[in-house]
């Protein structure tokens, strides 16, 4: 089945004016596209080290609709050129047209799934749910992970460098904190590893409900792997639930400008000796990383790897008194 869009050019100006008009015509939902750059205030919350370079601001803005009931479509685009002719008297609407275009029906949800194929990292395979395993891969630990469309797959490069790092790191009986676990792929390859015990915090909840699925889907005990919702930087009931001195490794797969204020807290909860394992570092940021880290009396740098543009940083805790 196809579907109609409807694309109304106007001004960014008139976004706000323009979206109130649709709605009160009855159509729900709308996509919204301009180049207006965002402010700090909008990107303090988002997790992305990179935006995206757009073209320059020209002031144009493109907003989208679909109709469920086609039949009403003559009676529809004409409430709209009328609601744009009456907001000239208030605001420029721009161009105010509106194009036509055609759309196949998709299963959005589980489309990306079709992307999300088998993959190793050296002598580990990682498999979505449901796929079966290669048989040239029959031999390999198998990491079995369901990521949802909440969180990422397992393929990018500061996935693998962490769990490069884990599978070098991790002895029998480890504990093992996961800061940002989101699917739980990080602590459950440090359990597959042989680590006794892993932690997890995400700022999101669904992450919870992701650890438990994935914990199912490996065979391992829910007990191994308690995840919690909130942030371990500031959250004084959270940071007193992971403990103090108490965990061997901590990993983070995050962002630079998270590991940086990250890497003052981390310490408090591994014992000494401890390492931090830290990526999701854009290139361009190692030196920011670095230097904050170097900067910290508790942490020591003992390894930095590259992969692609990204980067990951071990550090140890040091002993008391040295």
């Amino acid at each position: 089945m196809k579907w109609k869009k409807y694309t109304l050019t106007t001004t960014t100006e008139a976004v706000d004016l323009i979206s109130s008009m649709l709605d009160e015509i009855g159509i729900e939902g709308i996509e919204i596209e301009d180049n207006v750059p965002l402010t700090e205030q909008e990107t303090k919350g988002m997790f992305i080290d990179i935006l995206p370079e757009l073209p320059p601001d020209e002031g144009v803005a493109k907003v989208s609709f679909y109709l469920e009931d086609a039949s009403r479509e003559a009676e529809i685009l004409k409430q709209v050129r009328e609601g744009v002719e009456e907001l000239r008297a208030f605001v420029d609407p721009g161009a105010g047209t509106v194009e036509i275009s055609e759309t196949e029906d998709k299963d959005w949800i589980n489309n990306w799934k079709q992307y999300f194929k088998p993959f190793t990292v050296d002598d580990i395979l990682i498999k979505p749910t449901w796929e079966t395993v290669p048989p040239q891969d029959q031999d390999k630990l198998l990491i079995q992970i369901d990521p949802g469309t909440a969180f990422g797959t397992g393929q990018h490069e500061t996935t693998q460098l962490c769990i490069r790092q884990l599978k070098k790191h991790v002895k029998p009986g480890d504990r093992v904190l996961d800061v940002g676990t989101g699917s739980g792929i990080l602590g459950i390859t440090a359990l597959k590893l042989g680590a006794g015990e892993v932690f997890g915090t995400d700022l999101d909840e669904n992450a919870i409900t992701a650890v438990g699925e994935n914990l199912e889907a490996n065979g391992i005990s829910p007990d191994r792997f308690r995840a919690v919702q909130g942030n371990i930087i500031d959250d004084e009931t959270l940071q007193k639930e992971a403990g103090e001195g108490c965990w061997d490794i901590a990993v983070a797969n995050i962002l630079a400008d998270v590991i940086i204020p990250l890497q003052k807290e981390i310490p408090a909860h591994l014992k000494d000796g401890g390492l931090f394992i830290a990526s999701g570092i854009i290139n361009m940021k190692e030196q920011a990383v670095r230097e904050a880290v170097e900067a910290n009396p508790l942490l020591e740098i003992t390894e930095i790897h590259h992969q692609g543009e990204w980067v990951s940083v071990t550090a140890r805790k040091r002993a008391a008194g040295v």
